[in-house]
């Protein structure tokens, strides 16, 4: 059980990484509004932090 939870917790990490990589900051915060609003049950600041992600990745597009 300890090396599943230390491989999620891993590739959470390097998830993130990549995002701010990629994102930069606002990556981050997209993500942490997404994450934090699945926890807590809020649509509202979860659908705040999917609506930032997807204006950063249709953002090129655009």
């Amino acid at each position: 059980m300890p090396v599943l939870a230390l491989a999620s917790a891993l590739f959470v990490v390097g998830f993130e990484q990549l995002v701010q990589l990629r994102f930069g900051a606002a990556g981050i915060v997209g993500l942490l509004l997404f994450s934090v609003g699945i926890k807590a049950k809020s649509p509202a600041v979860s659908s705040a932090g999917a609506v930032l992600l997807a204006v950063l990745l249709a953002g090129p597009v655009l």
